[in-house]
């Protein structure tokens, strides 16, 4: 194989990675309103001190906003997870997984996703550190 191909070949496998106009305007448009969607579920609640895990306490759902993942436990108490992502498909109704030696969710543990539907595998994200929003701030 001569030099000449070889690059032609390497500068077609780059294009191939490269996002279009579009494609960036859309993934833009996607993070401003998950953005604005977060900014919406926290409305009111004042941010406490971020932790490292996440107290065991029963959450009655889990939203996915980009890759911020909110734990909702009441209207007045919810916990958020900035993550890695990968598990944004939360916000599209699939199953979040998690695992725990410890009885918490804590910062660096691995969350997976699950379709609803298929019951296959969809993704997984990192989870980052913990902070607590409640009316009170404390």
């Amino acid at each position: 194989m001569t030099v000449k191909p070889l690059y032609a070949l390497l500068a077609v496998c780059a294009a191939g990675c490269t996002q279009t106009p579009q494609q960036v305007a859309a993934a833009q448009q996607a993070s401003a309103a998950a953005a604005t969607d977060l900014a919406k579920e926290l409305a009111g609640l004042v941010p406490g001190r971020s932790s490292t895990c996440m107290p065991h306490v029963p959450t009655t759902q889990v939203k996915a906003y980009g890759p911020t993942l909110v734990y909702v436990v009441s209207n007045r108490l919810k916990y958020r997870s900035d993550t890695a992502g990968g598990c944004e498909r939360v916000g599209r109704g699939d199953i979040l997984i998690t695992r725990s030696v410890t009885g918490q969710l804590c910062q660096g543990d691995i969350a997976t996703t699950v379709d609803s539907t298929s019951r296959t595998f969809s993704g997984s994200c990192s989870f980052g550190p913990f902070v607590r929003y409640s009316k009170d701030g404390k």
